[in-house]
């Protein structure tokens, strides 16, 4: 299962101090609905990424940085330029990665375990509310100049794997993408729009 969670982790990273735990909401959220109105506006945004993994099975976290691509509504792109270029692109429900030479392109509806965490990361870019509380719970605090996101798997099979994915922001930029894993192992992705 963790070799198939790394195409999802790679993109679950293109989504976004501390900031008060938020809440989970059940009902309708003023806040949290403008927020996904916001995000819904945004047709393409590119942005420097750089993320630190932690492992369990490695002293020292895993280092990588490099660009992000969105286009609305389907087309999310990971470019790692460090340690070692390689590339995680998802258009229109296939997922290619290329690392040097090496290509491999995956049907996202075949591997169904993954198909709800990649969706949620385009839902949530392209603020699709009602896509994301068909998978996860979802956690909303602070305002539209900043706030926080979290989602928390509704069904078994992906909490098996997925803890939580806590994302912050700043108006329509996501800044920070913070992604837990039940076996302890996370990632935690900054990100720096492109003006």
């Amino acid at each position: 299962m963790k070799a198939r969670l790394a195409p999802a982790a790679a993109l679950i990273t293109l989504s976004l101090g501390a900031i008060a735990p938020p809440v989970l909401c059940a009902d309708a959220d003023p806040e949290l609905d403008s927020l996904m109105a916001l995000l819904a506006q945004r047709r393409h945004g590119e942005a420097d990424f750089s993320e630190k993994k932690y492992l369990s099975m490695l002293r020292q976290p895993l280092e990588s940085s490099g660009v992000l691509i969105y286009d609305a509504p389907a087309h999310l792109e990971q470019r790692t330029d460090r340690p070692r270029p390689q590339s995680v692109v998802l258009d229109q429900g296939i997922v290619t990665m290329q690392i040097g030479q090496r290509r491999r392109v995956l049907r996202l509806a075949d591997y169904p375990e993954l198909a709800p965490l990649i969706d949620s990361i385009r839902a949530t870019l392209a603020g699709d509310r009602a896509a994301l509380e068909r998978v996860f719970e979802l956690g909303f605090s602070g305002t539209l100049a900043h706030w926080q996101l979290r989602l928390e798997p509704r069904e078994a099979r992906l909490a098996a794997t997925l803890k939580r994915i806590d994302m912050r922001g700043e108006g329509d930029a996501v800044r920070e993408v913070q992604v837990q894993q039940s076996d302890g192992d996370r990632s935690v992705m900054s990100i720096t729009p492109r003006e």
